[in-house]
């Protein structure tokens, strides 16, 4: 009698469970029109960095100097729909150019070991950052969007142009929608919108 009990209340948790990501995943599309604009935003100098990469050695904010780079702040190893947006960006390297995306490099709070795995799970060959320390998110302020608190960065875009200058910066991962996937159309229309020269 007890495993009856039991297992009607698991296909209840479950059936709760798919209401929940089911509603998380029809409102997702609808946030993606909306974001904040955190701190430091469009026209400040982005802060530099050298972090651990998933391409080996470290990778350096100042290395693209000359170049227009995506930086994508992300939840990291447990969030699959960040992986997502991730593999969409690696695919879409023509619209990103096209948009005058030279580089997308993507943070998260995860070890680099760890973060190597995905990697090759994923088969992406965008470098992935690790900001254990949360240093790097807290001073783009990339961790005051996410679902898991301080610890963890939300889903942040900032664009840094050629003179190291912020020209756009979306957080799409904040309360209470939690976006955790923007199309790359809709990324780059929004992007194009909001962009500032520098």
């Amino acid at each position: 009698m007890s495993w009856m009990v039991w297992a009607a209340a698991a296909a209840a948790v479950v059936a709760v469970l798919f209401v929940v990501f089911s509603r998380a995943s029809s409102s997702s599309t609808a946030a993606a029109d909306t974001y904040s604009v955190g701190q430091p935003g469009p026209g400040q100098p982005a802060p530099g960095f050298t972090l651990p990469a998933t391409t080996g050695g470290t990778v350096s904010l100042s290395q693209f100097r000359g170049r227009t780079v995506l930086l994508y702040f992300q939840e990291g190893i447990t969030c699959q729909a960040c992986w997502d947006q991730l593999v969409a960006l690696d695919h879409s390297t023509a619209a990103l150019r096209s948009a005058g995306v030279d580089q997308v490099v993507t943070i998260t709070t995860d070890p680099v070991d760890l973060l190597a795995q995905k990697v090759r799970d994923e088969k992406i060959n965008t470098p992935v950052l690790s900001d254990k320390t949360v240093g790097v998110s807290h001073v783009y302020h990339a961790n005051s969007y996410g679902m898991m608190g301080t610890s963890r960065d939300g889903h942040s875009f900032v664009l840094v142009g050629p003179t190291g200058t912020i020209r756009w910066r979306a957080d799409y991962g904040g309360a209470p929608k939690y976006t955790m996937y923007v199309a790359v159309p809709t990324l780059l229309r929004q992007l194009r919108a909001g962009e500032i020269p520098g």
